[in-house]
């Protein structure tokens, strides 16, 4: 969809779809009042006859109303005027799609940009409004052969400002939403893919794709060259599987002599749990295992379309972790890359094996921080559901920096502790580490077992399990953190401004 910002009279408004909000009491937002001006009382007459729920985010399609050449208004009920919050904000925006899809339509004009938000310029509104609104028309259907009933998006999306002179300030963020949205459908599309169709082959030939479209450097490791470089916590995992072991890096150089930002993403293909095998129920959501490596591709297609000012390295160890004759066994001990010895007690917890790997590589960058994205525990799932991501970090700078970039993204995380009390828990008696802790607190004690391949780093952990996919009989992969993240970048692209 194509989104631009426009301010031309509301009369000379041609577009298929015209949006209007409405507050509580039957109140008029203020271009909704220009609306009821030029239809001569026609917009309150229906608020009047109780037509419009009011209730956050229910609306209603009004067709040929007078005065305007539109064929079409939709009013949508935006809550208390001077309490409207962001989430309040989301909810609306997400209902309003949910209206729009109905309607078989080229081209809408919003006048929502009107209405307060609390904590929300109108910057942050755009943004937020053009990430909602590719996601709630967002579709994984390439597999499906019937398609009759597919509606096609919108082509136009604009937003009316009555004020043109702030038209220019906003080109920006046009700019960042619409980037920002094409990484996260990269990461959809990638993560939605099933197993059979997105191995660790196939997702390396995606980054080679991907780096030679946006002139990356990309290096992809085989099982020779990984075994050569003594990943023996990528290789115990990937020794069960036929599928081949895939070790890929994406660089990115957008500065000079600027240390680079590390992002490591977990990318397991399939996690049936090993010998330790899964339940069941639910297992074809595996396929999403691999959200962290798609969320890496998507956040580089994100910055090399901005083309931003700094340095980013992607790291993505690739395999399936699946139960055979040669596959790791609870109580093998493997050596990392780090030299450290793992005693494996339960074959399901491989994420945090390759990830150890990556981790250590990363040192080789000379990074300035290393952030990594994994589906790591189903303990952060009964810990913050699907809202928060988990984080852990050893540095409290970096940790407050995600934070920040969560709150402004909306794509938000929850700091846990990574104490010192739990590392005893992750202790062995025939390895210097083991890969699950004893007794409770197992998100935690997951970022513990990395955090021992982190001490030479600044370093955060983004536990995505609860966050990376919906689940259930609509199963989607959501994007998240691609939108953190990159605002996480943006931010930093400001501070080495100043």
């Amino acid at each position: 969809m194509q989104y631009s910002i426009n301010s031309s009279d509301l009369i000379k408004q041609t577009s298929d779809c015209l949006i209007f909000g409405t507050y509580q009491g039957k109140r008029l937002s203020q271009s909704a009042q220009l609306l009821d001006k030029h239809s001569q009382g026609y917009i309150q007459k229906i608020l009047d006859q109780g037509d419009l729920i009011e209730e956050c985010g229910k609306s209603i399609v009004l067709y040929n109303v007078p005065g305007i050449s539109a064929p079409r208004v939709l009013l949508v009920y935006c809550g208390e005027e001077s309490n409207l919050s962001v989430t309040d904000f989301r909810k609306i925006i997400g209902c309003m799609v949910c209206a729009l899809k109905s309607l078989q339509i080229d081209e809408i004009t919003s006048f929502l940009t009107d209405i307060s938000v609390k904590a929300c310029d109108l910057a942050k509104h755009i943004r937020q409004s053009i990430e909602l609104i590719e996601d709630g028309y967002y579709c994984f259907d390439k597999l499906k052969t019937d398609k009759k009933n597919k509606m096609s998006p919108p082509k136009r999306f604009i937003f009316n400002l009555p004020n043109s002179q702030e038209s220019g300030k906003l080109t920006d963020t046009i700019k960042e939403g619409t980037a920002i949205t094409e990484g996260i459908k990269l990461t959809k599309d990638l993560a939605n893919l099933p197993a059979n169709l997105c191995t660790p082959t196939i997702m390396a030939e995606s980054a080679k794709k991907l780096a030679n479209e946006a002139g990356l450097t990309i290096n992809i490791l085989d099982e020779a060259a990984i075994k050569k470089a003594g990943m023996g916590g990528l290789l115990a995992v990937a020794q069960g599987s036929q599928e081949p072991v895939k070790f890929i890096t994406l660089e990115y150089r957008g500065a000079a002599e600027q240390k680079p930002v590390v992002l490591v993403g977990k990318g397991v293909t399939f996690d049936s749990g090993g010998i330790c095998l899964k339940p069941a129920a639910g297992m074809e959501e595996m396929k999403y295992d691999m959200s962290g490596a798609a969320s890496v591709m998507g956040i580089f297609k994100t910055i090399t379309e901005l083309k931003l000012p700094l340095n980013v390295v992607g790291i993505m160890p690739l395999t399936e972790n699946l139960p055979s004759g040669t596959a790791v066994k609870p109580g093998d001990v493997i050596k990392t890359l780090s030299g450290l010895s793992v005693e494996v007690i339960n074959t399901d917890a491989e994420g945090r094996l390759i990830l150890a790997d990556a981790l250590t590589y990363s040192e080789r960058f000379n990074p300035d921080v290393v952030i990594d994205m994994a589906t790591l525990t189903g303990a952060i799932i009964v810990a913050l559901g699907a809202v928060a991501t988990g984080m852990m970090s050893n540095n409290i700078e970096l940790a407050l920096e995600i934070e920040k970039a969560g709150q402004q993204s909306q794509d938000r995380v929850w700091p846990l502790p990574l104490w010192e009390d739990y590392q005893q828990q992750i202790d062995s008696n025939v390895a210097d580490i083991s890969n699950v802790g004893v007794g409770g607190g197992k998100s935690i004690t997951a970022a513990c077992f990395l955090s021992r391949f982190t001490e030479n780093l600044h370093w955060a952990h983004l536990d995505i399990a609860g966050t990376a996919w919906r689940s259930g009989l609509e199963k989607t992969a959501t994007g998240r953190p691609v939108s953190l993240i990159v605002q996480f970048l943006l931010n930093r692209c400001k501070n080495y401004k100043k």
